[in-house]
């Protein structure tokens, strides 16, 4: 009502004085319009006021909703990154467990495999006679390697996993190549045994003994006399070494020694 009067505007303050009323009773009705126009003016502006707070207080609320939600996706992401993360931690541990247990394997499988060709060597040492005309001990720093190819493993370098050593070299070279006799020599062990593939041994009296591995075939056999650069044997991957080549050993008493300190590689 208040509103309604107040959008109506005053009453024709002429008019009212021409209608003949009472100057008194003119008075105060126009006292009571006035009284009730302010009031109605004070209405408006509250209510005017009331609905800018709300105004306020909304944007404010949609502020803070927006907030919450950006949080939310925030968090939302964080969470994805952390448990993507655990997955991936998880993942490279059972990769790392399955490494551990592969090289445990391979470590296990090299050690069985040189204490079957230290085992072979031994006996081979007892058994071996001194039938050579020239002393094999007078050849050192004469020799040649068995087979022409590059020089990539060396003796005492690591091999296969941690804590395994080259007993040995190892000549990378193209399958089918001729390996040849270092010195002349008697072959004691021809045959295939695991971890070194098709294995020749030459005994050279003076308990000294070459071995040549990871060949693709074996040309002589157990009792065989060979003459120094005779073919032996022709190189291959038989060991299950990746390259073709040749893996080549000396021994002395059964114990293994650096082969470069005997041979001419020029």
């Amino acid at each position: 009502m208040l509103v309604a009067w107040s959008a109506s505007g005053a009453p024709d303050a002429l008019r009212v004085v021409l209608s003949g009323d009472d100057p008194a009773d003119l008075g105060r009705k126009l006292h009571y319009l006035g009284a009730i126009s302010r009031a109605a003016a004070a209405l408006v502006a509250e209510q005017r006021a009331a609905l800018a707070e709300l105004e306020r207080l909304g944007g404010e609320a949609r502020l803070r909703a927006e907030r919450l939600r950006a949080i939310e996706q925030a968090s939302r992401a964080e969470r994805d990154k952390v448990l993507a993360e655990r997955r991936e931690r998880q993942r490279v541990l059972a990769t790392l467990g399955a490494d551990i247990r592969r090289n445990r394997r391979e470590i296990q499988a090299l050690k069985a495999d040189e204490a079957r060709l230290a085992r072979v060597v031994e006996a081979l040492a007892r058994a071996a006679a001194s039938t050579m005309a020239e002393p094999f001990s007078a050849l050192r720093g004469k020799l040649r390697l068995p087979v022409r190819g590059e020089l990539t493993g060396r003796y005492g370098a690591p091999r296969g996993a941690a804590g395994m050593v080259a007993k040995g070299v190892f000549i990378r070279a193209p399958g089918g190549q001729p390996v040849r006799a270092i010195a002349r020599g008697q072959v004691v062990y021809a045959d295939w045994m695991r971890g070194f593939g098709n294995l020749l041994i030459l005994d050279h009296g003076e308990s000294y003994l070459s071995i040549y591995a990871n060949n693709e075939s074996l040309l002589k056999e157990p009792g065989d006399a060979v003459a120094p650069g005779e073919p032996i044997a022709t190189t291959g991957s038989s060991g299950g070494n990746e390259e073709t080549g040749l893996y080549f050993e000396m021994r002395h008493l059964g114990r293994a020694f650096d082969p470069l300190s005997w041979v001419k590689l020029k």
